[in-house]
């Protein structure tokens, strides 16, 4: 996305420049992870006139890799299926082979299953690589940068300590204390995400963080407007349908809210799905002992409302319906990336507390996705029953949400956002909340949004207090398959994009 880097003084400039080289280096490593052979390729591609290179350039830079995100992970290089652990893990190694791995080597488990290792084949066994030496090259390249970065961040003593700890954290592999000090910094102009928060990539354990880097310049006046949402963060985790011990309060706890602009991006926030919020960091250890961050990355999503979901809102909505606004859209997203941060910080299983990302598996991601929606739009109720959101502002809300659920399914049902919207639009339909109209259009019952939402968001909080695993992958089962009829609508929206692709240059070398 454009930035201009001639408004910022010139130090401010030297800083941000030091901080898109740090970033860069996340880029690499996330290759690394994803698809080093497609790397490879992208490399040898000519940058220049002939147009079949070009576009198979650029794909492959959409994409991350060599595989259709968009297409149910289906090659478009070769015939390779994707693996669904990536370069995370061996390419032929099965869960199940891991599974039985550690039950007879029951001291490596925990290695095995760390969110920042790598494991490989040695000598008949598995060996788990942590982050910091299977990456120490491009990692002690970026905290080089974050600490010259730290040296021009004069007037924000705060913001150059956190970069000089993650700094250490990419050597350490121990994020905790830096991202403790992320959550303390106090309206920081500038601000940085980069580690191995997500695990979107590992459809194996569902536990590996891949990199992901994103440089952030606070819009003051964006933020200011969040503060009635997170007066009201602890009431609403307090009146959650589960017992208390499921839902630690986050009374005094961290829960700070940004609107920032995102000149650059790289790793996991660059590649595929364009996110447009996040709620970091990931560690249940601090969401239930600080809180969280929320961000909303207010150029990605303008974009993407007015290039996606307003334009598909008036396709496929009837007309009555067809409410979905940018403030709408915001106030979803707001409580969406808020839900994150709700609920239980660990599953109860066999009477022991273990990460709800290792007891549900692959399933998670979606799972955890389709948590924070319904979640969120049940607290969207919540809310406008305390007057805190305008009562006349629900229909362009849910209307907003409906119309991000055409957009997010048309990724597949491979994408774990997708695989999440397809499961609730599919309730809805269930609970009446959504009907087809015979003109091919959908209708909007905007009476029974409240319970549907407050009903679904219910089943998928109990799910991920008790680690339920089964539970969760027959819940989707049940819902995720797309229906025919919305599959044909949504073909005939070719016109349509299907993602936004920010228009910056492509790098050069990304290894």
């Amino acid at each position: 996305m454009p930035f201009a880097m001639e408004k910022l003084a010139p130090r401010e400039r030297l800083l941000v420049e030091e901080l898109m080289e740090a970033c860069s280096r996340a880029e690499a490593i996330f290759w690394r992870q994803s698809d080093p052979e497609g790397a490879a390729l992208y490399e040898k591609l000519p940058a220049g006139k002939d147009a079949s290179d070009a576009a198979l350039r650029r794909f492959l830079w959409i994409n991350g890799g060599r595989w259709d995100l968009l297409d149910g992970n289906r090659p478009f290089v070769g015939r390779e299926p994707m693996p669904p652990g990536h370069w995370l893990y061996p390419k032929d190694l099965t869960r199940a082979e891991i599974e039985s791995y550690v039950a007879a080597h029951p001291d490596e488990r925990k290695d095995i299953y760390g969110e920042r290792t790598v494991i490989a084949r040695r000598e008949g066994r598995l060996a788990a690589i942590p982050y910091r030496e299977a990456y120490r090259d491009l990692l002690t390249q970026a905290a080089t940068a974050l600490r010259e970065a730290a040296e021009f961040s004069d007037g924000d003593p705060a913001f150059a300590r956190f970069l000089r700890m993650r700094a250490d954290a990419l050597l350490s592999d121990d994020y905790y204390a830096s991202d403790v000090a992320w959550l303390e910094l106090v309206d920081p102009k500038f601000d940085l995400i980069l580690a191995p928060y997500e695990t979107y990539m590992d459809e194996l354990l569902g536990v590996k963080g891949s990199f992901g880097a994103a440089v952030l310049v606070r819009d003051d006046a964006e933020s200011e407007k969040l503060a009635v949402f997170r007066k009201y963060v602890p009431e609403i985790q307090d009146s959650l349908p589960l017992p208390p011990e499921d839902r630690p309060s986050l009374r005094g706890k961290a829960a700070p809210m940004e609107v920032v602009n995102a000149p650059y991006r790289s790793g996991d926030l660059r590649h595929g799905y364009q996110a447009v919020a996040d709620n970091l960091p990931n560690d249940p250890r601090i969401h239930e002992e600080h809180g969280s961050k929320r961000i909303f990355f207010k150029n990605f999503l303008d974009a993407r409302v007015a290039e996606i979901i307003i334009p598909l809102a008036r396709r496929l909505l009837r007309e009555e319906d067809a409410r979905a606004s940018a403030r709408g859209y915001l106030i979803g997203t707001m409580l969406h990336e808020i839900a994150h941060g709700l609920g239980p910080a660990f599953a109860r299983v066999d009477g022991k507390r273990v990460s709800i990302r290792e007891a549900i598996g692959p399933p998670f991601s979606a799972l955890e996705e389709a948590k924070a929606d319904t979640t969120g739009m049940a607290a969207l109720s919540w809310l406008a029953e305390r007057k805190a959101v305008p009562a006349e502002q629900l229909p362009e809300c849910y209307a907003s949400f409906v119309a991000d659920l055409f957009r997010t399914v048309r990724f597949g049902t491979a994408e774990a956002h997708a695989r999440a919207e397809m499961m609730e639009f599919n309730f809805l339909v269930s609970e009446g909340a959504i009907t087809r109209e015979p003109s091919g259009r959908y209708a909007l019952h905007f009476e029974k949004m409240p319970a549907a939402f407050s009903k679904l968001s219910k089943e998928l909080l109990e799910i991920e207090a008790a680690g339920d695993r089964k539970r969760a992958e027959a819940w989707f089962a049940k819902y995720d398959a797309m229906p025919p009829d919305l599959a044909a609508s949504l073909k005939s929206l070719t016109d349509v994009p299907v993602d936004i692709d920010p228009q910056v240059p492509f790098p050069e070398s990304i290894r």
